[in-house]
């Protein structure tokens, strides 16, 4: 696979049209089951939090990455748990520097 084809390139800058064909190449089987367990989505997203640490990621740009998934799963994928319903929600009501905080929080609960 090449280097387009990923969200992060070798320079660590965030590839955002990258985003929707990354999460889409999850099988769909697979990403049911890391969006219906909250636990197992923390410790999807905490894997994905650790590649970037190692990669050298800072913890603005690991939020910023945070951050465009999750306007990603917030305009494609429904709620599959109480938590998912929760962040949801509080994507929508967010202003983007309230959705970017969350998105901070969000890498260094799964740190």
């Amino acid at each position: 696979m090449s280097e387009q084809n990923h969200m992060v390139d070798k320079n660590e800058n965030l590839n955002e049209s990258e985003v929707r064909s990354t999460v889409d190449r999850i099988p769909e089987e697979e990403r049911d089951q890391i969006l219906q367990n909250f636990d197992v989505f923390k410790e999807y997203l905490g894997k994905r939090v650790r590649v970037g640490e190692k990669l050298g990621m800072s913890e603005e740009q690991l939020a910023k990455t945070a951050e465009k998934v999750a306007d990603y799963l917030a305009e494609n994928e429904e709620p599959r748990n109480r938590e998912e319903k929760l962040l949801k929600e509080l994507w929508s009501v967010g202003d983007k520097e309230q959705q970017h905080m969350l998105a901070h929080m969000l890498v260094r609960m799964v740190e």
